[in-house]
């Protein structure tokens, strides 16, 4: 019988990671490449918006196939309850909210940002109660959870350098991206976050494993 020599083994297994909602969103392009552009819907949709929004302060535009109306935040929210509209904003949201809900082949994303001067998770959080209270509005009008979701993105898609207190005030706003609700599952896909990898795990192999007669 011959004795193997004595010996501990190390087993590395690199496990690759699924998708996780947990990873930072980078800067993402609001149309997915999946989501067909529908010129008709933009051409009939973008008048009506328009005229609805026309004594706020709220930017109408088209982007990448969709609409998205941009509310900023420090005309919009009360500025010591960061989850609280103006009531000035009110006739605004209620109007594209009807437009909307008259429609059951349009559904909206509403999306929180925030500018980076605060902790991460403060701005997830900051920017979904304000995206939460936008899509309250459109709640109260009718639609449903099946034409509307919300996303709270904190810091992650800034549209201006966060370096001035100019660009941080344009960072903070709330969107309403309206598009065709076939076109729903695809939009929402393009601000999931990327996957991140599994941690590799170690595992010791006893040495009496390692003995053979």
């Amino acid at each position: 019988m011959n004795l193997l020599k004595s010996a501990s083994l190390l087993v590395f297994l690199a496990v690759a990671g699924c998708s996780s909602t947990e990873e930072k969103p980078q800067q993402a392009a609001l149309a997915p490449a999946a989501a067909k552009i529908d010129a008709g819907w933009l051409d009939d949709y973008e008048p009506r918006l328009r005229d609805a929004l026309k004594d706020s302060r709220f930017e109408v535009e088209r982007k990448d196939g969709l609409l998205v109306v941009t509310a900023p935040v420090d005309s919009s929210f009360n500025p010591d309850r960061p989850g609280m509209l103006l009531p000035i904003t009110l006739g605004p949201i209620s109007r594209v909210a009807k437009l909307v809900e008259k429609d059951d082949k349009t559904a909206v994303v509403v999306l929180g940002h925030a500018d980076s001067s605060g902790a991460e998770e403060t701005n997830r959080a900051v920017s979904r109660d304000r995206a939460s209270a936008v899509a309250a509005i459109f709640r109260l009008s009718g639609l449903k959870h099946d034409r509307l979701r919300v996303r709270g993105l904190g810091a992650d898609m800034p549209r201006a350098a966060n370096d001035t207190l100019e660009g941080r005030a344009l960072n903070r706003r709330v969107e309403m991206v309206l598009a065709p609700q076939v076109n729903m599952l695809a939009l929402l896909a393009s601000y999931e976050p990327a996957a991140a990898p599994a941690p590799v795990t170690v595992a010791k192999v006893d040495e009496k494993a390692a003995k053979k007669d």
